[in-house]
């Protein structure tokens, strides 16, 4: 054989090879197993397991927060071959900061990011992003025990929860107009995902939207026309103050700003936000800070 075509069918044979790898719903079932909670297959090969903080009741300026709009915990693995990743965000209590990071460390996975999200929330979380490269079951082994430290319900000890339901009090409807993507109900919460125009890598890895690269935007109904809003704008430098312009601008408060990674390409600041407010006002500032901003094209709108 040709040396030119032997090359091409070794790559060849390895891109077959990671497709039945992320294909293959074994590994997953695997994952979902040693970390005591399963989750669901994403596009890209990801397997995304939800981690939410159920156990806590929290309050912010007199809103009792779902966990669906800023109590969730993630954690998305992705096989590669015989190897694995694992990114994900954990919501701790400032009691569990320091086991975890105990466990971790003892691990070998990553601690990438520690900071609020919120402020003035009682009692006060702390998230932790999260980076592990190795064999995804021993990953979700290692962050068994790390969770293990934390109240977070795992192993059937969550209550069961509500029938799912896809109505909610808002006019979602004006929401997906203004922001040009539609989102979708989830725990009493309206969820818009938005991607980045661009191709994100960290450390030579894709980092797809399910691993956390996409903005994310959450509504919670508050009653009489009204919605508190919080998520993450995805941004690179030179738009960051143009955003932090644009929702200040509408009452949209900016409660934190930082990484979540360390190696991605592009450099990316993730901005957090909160508001109460008329759900009209509160689209148009968040169009505003969307149009300063290189997001995908709008999806089937």
């Amino acid at each position: 054989m040709h040396p030119s075509l032997k090359l091409a069918a070794l790559a060849a044979a390895a891109t077959v090879s990671m497709a039945s790898a992320a294909a293959d719903p074994e590994w997953m079932k695997s994952v979902g197993e040693a970390l005591g909670k399963s989750g669901a297959a994403m596009p890209g090969g990801i397997y995304r397991v939800g981690l939410a903080r159920t156990d806590l009741k929290v309050t912010l300026d007199g809103v009792e927060i779902k966990p669906a709009l800023a109590l969730g915990s993630w954690l998305a693995f992705h096989k590669r071959g015989n190897q694995g990743s694992v990114m994900g965000d954990l919501v701790l209590l400032t009691s569990e900061v320091t086991p975890v990071i105990t466990a971790l460390e003892q691990s070998g996975i990553e601690i990438t990011a520690l900071h609020n999200h919120l402020l003035r929330n009682e009692p006060f979380t702390m998230y932790m992003h999260v980076l592990g490269h190795g064999d995804p079951v021993k990953l979700a082994t290692a962050l068994h025990a790390a969770l293990s430290e934390t109240k977070t319900p795992l192993d059937g000890s969550a209550p069961s929860p509500a029938p799912a339901s896809t109505s909610i009090d808002l006019d979602t409807a004006s929401i997906d107009k203004a922001l040009g993507h539609k989102g979708k109900v989830s725990g009493g919460v309206y969820q818009v995902n938005i991607p980045r125009a661009e191709h994100i890598r960290d450390g030579g890895m894709d980092v797809p939207e399910a691993m956390g690269s996409a903005i994310g935007i959450n509504f919670q109904p508050t009653g009489g026309g009204k919605a508190a809003i919080t998520g993450d704008f995805v941004l690179i430098a030179k738009e960051v103050n143009p955003v932090v312009k644009a929702l200040r601008e509408h009452g949209i408060e900016i409660t934190a700003l930082h990484n979540h990674m360390l190696n991605e390409q592009p450099r990316l600041f993730f901005m957090h936000f909160w508001a109460n407010d008329e759900l009209g006002k509160l689209t148009a500032g968040l169009k505003d800070a969307l149009e300063k901003m290189n997001v995908a094209k709008r999806s089937g709108m």
